[in-house]
């Protein structure tokens, strides 16, 4: 998300002619876009993505069952 963010950030400066990056190549100006789609490949071919959605789930789920036994008055182990 951050090399989007930053992808844009070029391309309006590069379009607007605003600073330094008016005299930057197209393709330096462009990069962070090639950047973004090749992390969400790795991210996607190398089970990134699942693995982190997977955690926060248990997070979240862990917390739903600490909240559960603090509500009957059962220790949580935390």
């Amino acid at each position: 998300m951050y090399l989007l963010g930053l992808g844009v950030i070029l391309l309006a400066m590069k379009y607007l002619e605003f600073g330094p990056v008016a005299g930057w190549a197209w393709w330096m100006v462009l990069a962070p876009f090639g950047a973004a789609v090749a992390w969400w490949a790795w991210a996607d071919w190398s089970g990134y993505t699942k693995r982190k959605a997977v955690e926060r789930e248990n997070v979240k789920k862990q917390a739903r069952i600490d909240k559960a036994k603090a509500n009957i008055g059962i220790k949580t182990r935390r």
